[in-house]
């Protein structure tokens, strides 16, 4: 399994121990494990069943199999305290996500940016975010918190965005589990 994104990792302070947290498109669930471990209750959705499955049993978390780009949103409805999205994204889907995070609660979202492509996979420009594309997309709904833009790894292997924001019902500080 591959290691968490250290940004994810670095933010999850934002997100209370015992909060309801998503762990969007989350494969194998790499992240959803970390906030397990920190006592949260942690839905963890994606298309693949297989990669899911190293989740089955694991207290603190529900594994759900769905088409997140299906015609019909299957989390229609839901909050959650925390949103966590890694290596994702489809564009049309982006107002429902945002939907997805409570009035207090926190976003946690990297993915690839364009110019990725220098680099190899994602190079569609489908799957990769433009410049400041994340800080539009949350303008006046979140509260960014940080973020970040550009090469990635040493030596540079990718070009990502990095987001983290809360939404505008938080008090501060924020919740701490750290």
């Amino acid at each position: 399994m591959t290691a968490p994104s250290p940004w994810i990792v670095r933010h999850a302070g934002l997100v209370a121990p015992a909060a309801r947290v998503l762990d969007l498109a989350a494969g194998s669930g790499r992240h959803a494990l970390v906030f397990a471990a920190r006592g949260a209750r942690v839905v963890a959705i994606d298309r693949d069943a297989a990669a899911l499955a190293a989740l089955a049993g694991v207290d603190g978390i529900e594994v759900r199999c769905a088409d997140l780009e299906a015609p019909v949103w299957p989390l229609a409805g839901e909050t959650f305290d925390a949103v966590i999205v890694s290596r994702y994204l489809h564009r049309p889907r982006f107002d429902d996500l945002l939907a997805l995070v409570a009035p207090a609660g926190t976003l946690l979202y990297e993915t690839f940016a364009a110019g990725n492509e220098r680099y190899g996979r994602p190079s569609n420009p489908a799957f990769l975010l433009e410049p400041g594309e994340l800080l539009e997309r949350v303008r006046g709904r979140l509260v960014v918190v940080a973020f970040e833009q550009g090469e990635a790894g040493h030596p540079p292997s990718a070009v990502v965005q990095r987001l983290a924001a809360v939404g505008r019902a938080r008090t501060w500080p924020p919740p701490t589990g750290d």
